[in-house]
């Protein structure tokens, strides 16, 4: 049998998982695959870590998977085609860690009681992050349950990056700027210390651009300031997720349009952003693809508002030494980088157009001031290296270097 530690990310209809294997030292990634559409007509995708998943069966009727019998398919899959596995510890992606948790810690009754307090802030993930998280405690009684937090990474804020101007109960109350990405920000911020240690240390921006978008501010490699906010709504357009927007607006739904909370929820989660904006499609390719003006108007939409995120944050942090892109635009959408960095020499950037159009690690220019990356996020590796450590398993270095088992 092989020693696993399992990343999951489970959602309302769906868990993601990848495993990794615990090896002569080493973390290596095993394999990963998706269940999609719990308790309708499931599907099962699964493969070698090298490789793209692939169709798995699913021998089960129609409405009886749930999120237990959906991580069933998953480790029956990883015995029998993966030479057998033994899960010694789950890590878990948990959205929402309230202002508690500045780091992972251990799965207990009390810590998941707390967690479901928080639901009402992220009410699209929590919930089934913490259904998640109950399932593998009873698939995997034995193993440690690790729980990671998407707010922990940003706990390092001053209250003024946290807080809104509303009367001081509010924040005490728990209505703050929590932040979000944070997991894809800790992991990125890791790599750029093995790549470049110096300036990691410095004034740092990392864009994590994607169906979800957000940008963050680092100093010493801690987060300073993050366009993300009291729910993961705030700051950037997103895929179907309007961004920043005047709370004037809401009011007005409300009183003018008569529209209910969970009309105006669905309209700002599920009907907004780039879907909106271009009535076409929540996806960047598919608009970079198209030739209808509203196509336009969406992407210049985005990338106007990561401009401005991009300088408000260094004035925040007092300039720039390096911005990093990641996600999948950030990471694939040559042309969004360079709109967004085209003419930003007053920034200290001055793009490599040939770098940046083969997605080069580095997109700048030799002499350009502020150097600028394209680093691929893994947040499943980040919540497995997070996992091994707290559970005691290995004493983990950044994002695959050598390891050391521990023993008793």
């Amino acid at each position: 049998m092989v020693d696993v530690i399992l990343s999951l990310n489970a959602g309302s209809s769906s868990i993601k998982f990848s495993a990794y294997q615990l090896s002569a030292g080493q973390l290596l990634p095993l394999a990963h695959g998706q269940v999609d559409d719990i308790g309708d007509d499931t599907t099962f995708m699964a493969g070698p870590a090298s490789g793209h998943p692939t169709a798995q069966p699913v021998d089960a009727p129609r409405g009886s998977v749930d999120h237990r019998a959906a991580l069933g398919l998953a480790v029956d899959w990883l015995k029998r085609d993966e030479q057998g596995c033994d899960v010694v510890a789950v890590g878990h992606r948990v959205v929402h860690g309230g202002p508690d948790y500045a780091e992972p810690v251990l799965a207990d009754p009390a810590v998941l009681e707390r967690l479901r307090t928080f639901i009402p802030l992220a009410p699209l993930h929590q919930p089934h992050n913490l259904a998640g998280v109950e399932a593998a405690l009873q698939a995997f009684p034995d193993a440690a349950q690790v729980l990671c937090f998407d707010t922990a990474f940003h706990r390092s804020h001053p209250f003024v990056a946290d807080t809104f101007a509303l009367p001081r109960r509010f924040y005490d109350d728990g209505v703050r700027r929590y932040g979000f990405h944070g997991l894809s920000y800790e992991f990125v911020s890791r790599k750029l210390r093995l790549l470049a240690p110096g300036l990691s240390r410095g004034r740092v921006i990392i864009a994590h651009l994607g169906n979800g978008a957000s940008v963050c501010a680092l100093r010493d490699g801690r987060s300073v300031a993050s366009t993300m906010g009291f729910t993961a709504l705030d700051g950037l357009p997103m895929g179907t997720r309007c961004g920043q927007l005047d709370p004037g607006v809401v009011l007005y739904l409300l009183s003018e349009k008569g529209m209910s909370a969970a009309e105006i929820t669905d309209l700002l989660y599920k009907q907004s952003g780039l879907k909106g904006i271009s009535a076409i499609s929540h996806d960047m390719r598919e608009l970079e693809a198209s030739d209808d003006p509203a196509a336009r108007d969406a992407i210049d939409y985005f990338v106007a508002r990561v401009r401005r995120e991009i300088g408000g944050l260094a004035a925040t942090i007092g300039g720039v030494d390096a911005i990093v892109f990641t996600g999948g635009i950030g990471e694939h959408a040559t042309h969004v980088r360079e709109q967004v960095l085209g003419d930003m020499g007053w920034l200290g950037v001055h793009l490599d157009r040939r770098a940046n159009g083969r997605n080069a690690q580095i997109i700048s220019l030799a002499d350009s001031q502020t150097v600028v990356f394209v680093i691929p996020t893994d947040e499943d590796r980040m919540i497995a290296e997070h996992t091994a450590e707290v559970a005691g398993l290995l004493n983990v270095r950044p994002s695959g270097l050598q390891f050391a088992r521990l023993t008793a």
